[in-house]
């Protein structure tokens, strides 16, 4: 097999389709399929991301609004689905598409390093922080969702010593007419749990982290579709940036001014 010239190496380098012509071996599934299941299960966790972003933002309006708003997400289409049951089906959605996410990247990941071999870079743009880190930083955001659900959902592990989880005695005395008759905690349970330094920093540098990871993918994804227009990408890469800073101002504020005292 020829040394690859320097633009073949770079496809290498990105984990591009290029490897089959180099290994004579029809991958699957595919780089094009993992791409777009990247693309996808991105997709949805930027959007989850956001939107628990707008969510969150009710803990500046005090304990009534947001432990108001933890409730509403527990009785989405109560009584069709018990409570919290569609809360958990879009934890399970969450995490199926991180495994996957995560899984994809890897893949591709390991395929360039084994198609490029001993070969090194020459004459070639350096990839960015971002780009080089991703999935790095997609193992680090797989791991704080676990973290993220077993310190404020289900207490176990590493929650704080006063968590207290959801009491539903629908089944004693409903408060109306089909609403189930719940007693929230979760403006305290996050207050408790971002009270400890450790936890407040953990949860702010991994939003920085989600923010760049976001931003980069945003970038690749575009590039990996054939968004070549100078203007298309600039724009895009604009947004990416924009959601970015959302979450990393929003959601990465809230653990410092917690712990600050601020919000208590």
């Amino acid at each position: 097999m020829s040394v690859p010239d320097v633009r073949d190496r770079r496809d290498l380098e990105r984990g591009g389709d290029a490897v089959a012509v180099h290994t004579h071996s029809a991958a699957r599934p595919s780089n094009v399929t993992l791409k777009l299941i990247m693309a996808i299960t991105g997709t949805i966790f930027a959007l989850f991301v956001f939107v628990h972003m707008v969510g969150n933002l009710k803990a500046f309006m005090g304990p009534g609004d947001y432990n108001a708003y933890a409730e509403f997400l527990r009785t989405v289409l109560y009584p069709l689905f018990p409570v919290g049951g569609v809360l958990w089906c879009f934890r399970i959605v969450l995490l199926v598409c991180l495994v996957l996410h995560v899984w994809a990247g890897l893949t591709i990941w390991v395929r360039g390093r084994r198609a490029r071999g001993r070969f090194s870079r020459h004459n070639m743009k350096a990839l960015g922080w971002g780009a080089r880190t991703m999935v790095l930083s997609g193992i680090v955001i797989l791991a704080f969702v676990v973290v993220h659900i077993l310190d404020l959902t289900l207490g176990m592990g590493v929650q704080s010593s006063s968590f207290r989880a959801p009491v539903n005695s629908s089944f004693r005395a409903p408060v109306n007419e089909g609403t189930p008759d719940i007693h929230i905690t979760a403006y305290q349970n996050l207050v408790a749990s971002l009270s400890r330094p450790w936890m407040a920093i953990f949860y702010t540098v991994v939003m920085i982290i989600i923010g760049l990871h976001i931003a980069q993918g945003v970038r690749n994804t575009i590039n990996d579709f054939g968004g070549t227009g100078r203007r298309l990408r600039a724009i895009w890469t604009v947004i990416g940036l924009l959601i970015a800073l959302a979450i990393v101002v929003c959601n990465g504020a809230l653990p410092m001014l917690i712990l600050a005292g601020v919000i208590s």
